[in-house]
Parts: C-alpha cells; structure tokens; sequence
C-alpha cells in the first residue's frame, strides 16, 4: 500500500489538502479511506519478521507503533499544518505530556505561560517537578516577563494561545525568538484556533500540539491527538517515547478524525462567522460583561490577533451575575445551547471553568487568571447564529 497522489499533495491548497491528501487504499480500490481495525500484522516468513524489526518503518509490524488508517491521519495533518513530521496520540492530553516528557530530563527548565488549560497547568506544576524539571510560569502576554525568566535558560516553552478559557493570547513570534536565543524550544498548544486560524510553526514554533477531539473531530464522537514537529524530533525523541509508553490512538478514533479533517475548514468558518456575530451581540447587552473575543476591537490583543490569525476562533466568553446561583441561574436557562466541558463541536456548548475545567487550581490562582464565578465560556456551533443569540438573550433575562 502507498500513498496516493504523493507528488501532488504538497501542491494542493488546504481544501484539497483535507479532502484527499494521505489516502492509502488497500487492493480493493475502496473510495472511503478504510479502517484497519486490527492490533497486529503477520509474515510470509521469520526472515520478514525479522527484518520488518531490524528496519523500523519499513512495513507495520503492530499498532501501537503504526497503522494504516492512523497513517492516514497523520499524513493528512503534516500535510495542513505544514509539518515535517507528526504523530496521533489516544488524546490532546497525551500529545502535551508526551511532547515534553520525551525530551525532558532531570535538571532541565521549563518555561510556561500561566494561562493555560488545568490539566496542562498540572503537568508543568505538578508532573515535571517530580522528575527533577525545574518549570516557571509567566503571564504570557508580558514580553518583559517572558525575558526575565529565559535569562537563566531553557530547555522548552510552553504556552497556549489563545488560552483556555481566558482567549488570552502569545505574541509565537517574539516568544520563539526569546526562546531560541535562551537555547530552547518553543511547542504551542494550538487547539483553540485550530489549524486553520493560526499557523505556530510559520511563526518560529518548534512544536504544536492538538487535542483532535476538538475541532477536528468537531462532533462529539472521538477522543485523540496530534503532535507535529521537525523530522529529527519525532524521529529521535518522539517515536521511541510513543513506542515504549503506548498512548497510541485507536485506528477506529483516526479513522473519525481522518473524516472530521474533511469538513473543518467549512465547519470552523461557519463558527467563526457566527462567533463574531454573537460576541458583537453580548457586547451590547446590558446583563453580560467583560465580553472577551479576539476579533473584537474591545479585545486587549486584538492587534495581535489580527496579526497571527487567519480568524479569531469559535470561543467566545462572558461574565453573568454577581455570583455562582445567578451564573448557574443562566447556564440552566439556556435551551440551546447545553452544558459541556468539551469546545470545538458542530453544537453549541456552554461551561463554567471555575467549577469544571479549572476547578483543580486554588482560588487565587483562578482569580489571577479571571476564572471568576461569573466566568462562562461559550463554544460556538454550528446552529443559526439568530437561534444562539435569542436562546442567549432570554437565559440573560432570567438572571
């Protein structure tokens, strides 16, 4: 089995690219790309199982290591993205640890922003000191903090951008700048804008990461990951530590994400469009505050994200109420949209970080990233915009 159309794919603009590109059909000429459901492959002979070892990567030999339809996946992303390398991951939790763990020792120091998803936090605060890594967080947006802490050297940085759920955003670009020179590695979380909206490695990244159940499945139906980088990355650190460790992503899950790749770019505009309409909607209305949306002008950084962006996401966020019984007030009100720690889907789905994603970080730490009690994050889907707002528009009243 080969790829096809090879010498075509690194030609094709993005819609193409995720309609087509990684395609290995099996001697049936199937048109869907197929699923190999199977654990293991056999030999014709001990001598081909024998040198199928000796040569890795010259054939699958078992599914932890590599897949067709997992192939599929991940040529399809490298080719989107950018990439010269890539590997799926069981989860977006599984593409973060494992890109840091398989390069990280003891004695090494991380930087990181502070605004960053609780489970992220709980890797860099938690799990990498454990091991002897020396970690730091900053306030990302503040280059002059971002300066001091990599003054003393690094071996990586991590950041979201924007983040989860504050849409605080890195300048990538001056951050990877500070991080080369500081002789380390920049990777970048870049699952709330997407592949589509925003391009971390053009900008100067070494590394991104993505939670694939987000947008790129996009509807609700598949947990994975993905983490891209440099050939000599993936080949010398990343591989061996999926290989030996085996986070490895289902060949069903990829096949789900090989056909979400199909359709994000459509899915993810018509978001975005809607997103714009609702924030522009919520700005105005007397009951919500503090509206936070990257294309917004009202938006702290929207000049950055004019700059890096292609677009400004699907996340929109707003604080309702003076307390917890009247944000949950809201959140029950809503008829629509429903209640869900998940973001990125093809509906609309609302949740409350200080008692949900973030609960786990102490109350002063959510204060200093915003995650009030009046705190909600609103992931735009794919219903009519008209229906999002007056759906928003009547929960608001009944607060």
């Amino acid at each position: 089995m080969a790829l096809i159309n090879p010498e075509h794919s690194a030609k094709w603009r993005p819609r193409t690219v995720l309609t087509h590109s990684g395609v290995q059909r099996s001697q049936f000429e199937e048109t869907a790309e197929a699923i190999f459901m199977t654990s293991g492959f056999v030999y014709r002979t001990a001598e081909e199982a024998e040198e199928a070892f000796k040569n890795q990567g010259t054939r699958y030999v078992y599914s932890r290591y590599a897949n067709p339809t997992i192939s599929m996946f991940e040529e399809r992303l490298r080719l989107l993205e950018g990439a010269e390398a890539v590997r799926g991951t069981s989860s977006g939790m599984a593409a973060v640890f494992a890109s840091l763990a398989c390069f990280l020792k003891k004695g090494d120091r991380v930087v990181a922003s502070r605004a960053l998803f609780g489970s992220c936090l709980f890797i860099i605060q938690d799990i990498l000191p454990r091991y002897g890594v020396e970690t730091q967080l900053v306030d990302g947006a503040d280059l002059d903090q971002w300066r001091a802490a990599l003054k003393a050297g690094v071996k990586a940085v991590f950041v979201e951008s924007p983040s989860n759920p504050g849409l605080e955003l890195v300048d990538i670009k001056a951050v990877a700048e500070l991080t080369h020179q500081a002789g380390g590695v920049l990777v970048v979380d870049n699952v709330f804008a997407s592949p589509l909206l925003q391009r971390p490695l053009q900008l100067g990244a070494d590394i991104v990461v993505y939670s694939a159940t987000k947008h790129i499945d996009g509807q609700g139906r598949s947990l994975g990951g993905a983490v891209l980088g440099s050939a000599k990355y993936v080949n010398d650190h990343l591989a061996p530590f999926l290989r030996h460790t085996g986070p490895a992503l289902s060949p069903f899950n990829a096949w789900i994400l090989v056909k979400g790749l199909e359709t994000i770019a459509l899915r993810v505009k018509q978001s975005c469009d809607s997103a714009i309409e609702i924030a522009r909607f919520l700005e105005q209305h007397p009951r919500a505050e503090r509206i936070r949306y990257p294309g917004l002008e009202s938006h702290p950084q929207h000049a950055l994200a004019k700059r890096q962006m292609s677009g400004y996401g699907t996340i929109v966020t707003l604080n309702v109420g003076r307390n917890k019984a009247e944000t949950f007030r809201f959140l029950n009100a809503l008829k629509l949209a429903r209640i869900s720690n998940n973001l990125g889907d093809s509906k609309s789905l609302v949740t409350h970080p200080a008692t949900t994603t973030h609960r786990s970080l102490k109350p002063e730490e959510r204060e200093r990233l915003g995650i009030t009690d009046a705190l909600i994050r609103f992931s735009v889907g794919l219903e009519d915009p008209q229906d999002l707002i007056e759906d928003l528009d009547q929960a608001l009243k009944a607060v």
